[in-house]
């Protein structure tokens, strides 16, 4: 086995629940959900069996939601400020409690987290949650942290917009004042705070999570949220560490935790508004009592990419280089040879790299607004997931071609899978009964993970072909990507074709990398490891390689100079 990690995003919420009710801003009792108990063994193994590493439950924190818990001894939240039914799993309400959503018995909630992780683990396989950092709920409450821990804002002084001390930035003198009608339907589809006799107050208003620092934030701001404060003065950009802002403080504990409850990793929402000097300090004392633990960081802006490594995070989001050059070459209007450039562009820190082509925030392949079609994302697929050693995250449902067209509520028919609705996911929903295609997209999804987990060659050299395959009559570098990777004496070629026609092409490969690869000049006999069809390479520096690629596919060509094989000849 190799050393590449797997991730499987899960929306815990969504991933196991099979009521197909569906109905538009449904309320649990109508859409149901899914549960922490819905994760047996056998769902587990299948994951293992997938070739999967590691598991992210998605929204296992408790966040603010319309459904009403109090009879439980869980606050109600003011419907005008929960984005859908469900609620957004990034509007925490609790860091130290689980969603009761996902409880089969709401009491015993926080026991059921920690028996799906040890199941987790019985499998084989490692748990990652979420981490936000960067912004709670507007009625953030805690009643579930450990006895001594003082909850976040209680011992703020409001009257100071920004205090270094203070968990949340403030507006002195004046009420939350949204610029648009909370009750207008926005977020409640005319159910939720239409029918609350109170409005919601907040005074003095706390600025929105995302860097809005008045009273009065629009309805596509995160109005939802409220910003957390790491002693950084937003209006001099000047930061005060010295003391350690309370907030560091507070946030270390609630990682160390959940660290303590097994978890091994943390995907750090929006990690790029939460100041590097806290990460470099957090990670530091996290990783000293939990060598182990991975922080993600979802980061977007590549000129800070390295700053944040350094700052302590094992991988980053490359969703502005990676991610958005390979939608641009599956859906057709950028060139595959932009890939090279993708990749160069974070070859000094490549191995700190996740890659992706769905997750939560982004729309689905099969989506009418990405591709329209699973099969179109192939060659995508196989490039993300075997150019590299970096990590690999495939989001629940994509392997099997899930659409996201669904009109959920909040959401909103949008090409992506609700987070903030109750609802069942098509294809998860009827694993039994798939289709042919989607059948057959699973199964390629699952060769490709095999041969990222099992082949040596994809922990070992990598050599980028497409400098010496410019665009001609017998190879197209907007439509086809081309690639070896090497370990010992195993050798991948890989050709990935992005257009909808199978292609006849010749690829040109160097002498420059057989001297590199150490690659001798020889007949080889071959097995494409996606199709297990079998030919014959004449791999000969600065020669060409024929062979005809399926449209929407790849071939991964493996062969050994293990083998007795033919010497070329002039």
């Amino acid at each position: 086995m190799n050393n590449k990690i797997l991730i499987y995003q899960i929306f815990t919420r969504l991933y196991g629940n099979r009521n197909t009710t569906r109905e538009k801003w449904g309320t649990i009792a109508e859409n149901g959900s899914g549960k922490f108990n819905d994760f047996d063994q056998k769902r587990l193994k299948h994951l293992k069996k997938m070739h999967f590493t590691h598991i992210w439950y998605t929204g296992v924190i408790r966040h603010a939601t319309q459904t009403d818990y109090s009879a439980y001894g869980i606050p109600r939240q003011h419907p005008a400020i929960v984005k859908g039914k469900a609620g957004s799993p990034y509007a925490i309400v609790d860091y130290y409690d689980v969603d009761p959503d996902l409880a089969v018995d709401v009491d015993s909630r926080m026991k059921e987290f920690e028996a799906l992780v040890t199941r987790t683990h019985k499998a084989g396989l490692k748990v990652i949650i979420d981490f936000v950092p960067n912004h709670v709920a507007r009625e953030y409450h805690s009643i579930m942290k450990p006895d001594g821990v003082i909850d976040l804002g209680a011992d703020d002084n409001v009257d100071n917009g920004f205090d270094p001390q203070n968990n949340f930035y403030y507006c002195p003198g004046c009420s939350f004042d949204p610029s648009f009608d909370l009750c207008n339907g926005v977020n409640t589809g005319g159910t939720g705070a239409a029918e609350s006799n109170e409005e919601y107050e907040e005074y003095p208003a706390k600025a929105t999570g995302n860097d809005h620092f008045d009273n009065h934030p629009g309805k596509n701001d995160w109005y939802e949220t409220v910003k957390l404060n790491y002693g950084v003065d937003y209006w001099t950009h000047i930061g005060h560490f010295e003391p350690v802002p309370d907030t560091w403080h507070k946030m270390l504990d609630i990682l160390l935790y959940w660290a303590a409850k097994g978890v091994d990793g943390f995907r750090c929402d929006m990690a790029e508004m939460v100041p590097a000097a806290f990460w470099a300090w957090a990670t530091e004392n996290v990783k000293y009592r939990h060598p182990e633990m991975i922080f993600i960081g979802e980061v977007y802006d590549p000129n800070q990419y390295r700053r944040y490594i350094n700052s302590g995070f094992d991988y980053l989001y490359d969703k502005v280089g990676m991610y958005d050059t390979m939608r641009a070459a599956i859906c057709g209007y950028g060139p595959a040879q932009n890939i090279t450039y993708a990749w160069q562009s974070t070859n000094d820190i490549k191995q700190h790299m996740l890659y992706f082509l769905e997750n939560h925030d982004e729309q689905r392949v099969a989506s009418d607004f990405f591709a329209g079609s699973a099969r179109k994302g192939i060659p995508g697929l196989v490039a993300s997931v075997l150019m590299q050693a970096n990590p690999f995250m495939l989001y629940a449902g994509e392997e099997y071609g899930e659409r996201g067209m669904d009109e959920e509520g909040f959401s909103g028919r949008d090409g992506r899978t609700t987070i903030f609705d109750y609802w069942c996911v098509d294809t998860l929903s009827r694993v039994n009964a798939l289709t042919p295609e989607e059948l057959e997209i699973y199964q390629i999804h699952k060769k490709v993970l095999g041969i990222a987990s099992k082949e040596k060659a994809i922990d070992g050299d990598f050599y980028d072909l497409m400098y010496v395959n410019p665009s001609s009559t017998r190879f197209n570098n907007h439509g086809q990507f081309a690639f070896l990777r090497k370990y010992d004496k195993e050798i991948l070629l890989i050709v990935c074709n992005f257009i909808g026609n199978a292609v006849d092409i010749d690829v040109r490969i160097p002498m420059h990398a057989l001297d590199f690869l150490g690659i001798p000049e020889k007949r080889y006999k071959a097995t494409d490891l996606l199709t297990d069809d079998k030919t014959e390479l004449h791999i000969k520096g600065d020669d060409v390689v024929r062979m005809v690629v399926p449209s929407y596919s790849a071939r991964v060509w493996k062969f050994s100079y293990r083998q007795k094989s033919k010497t070329v000849r002039e």
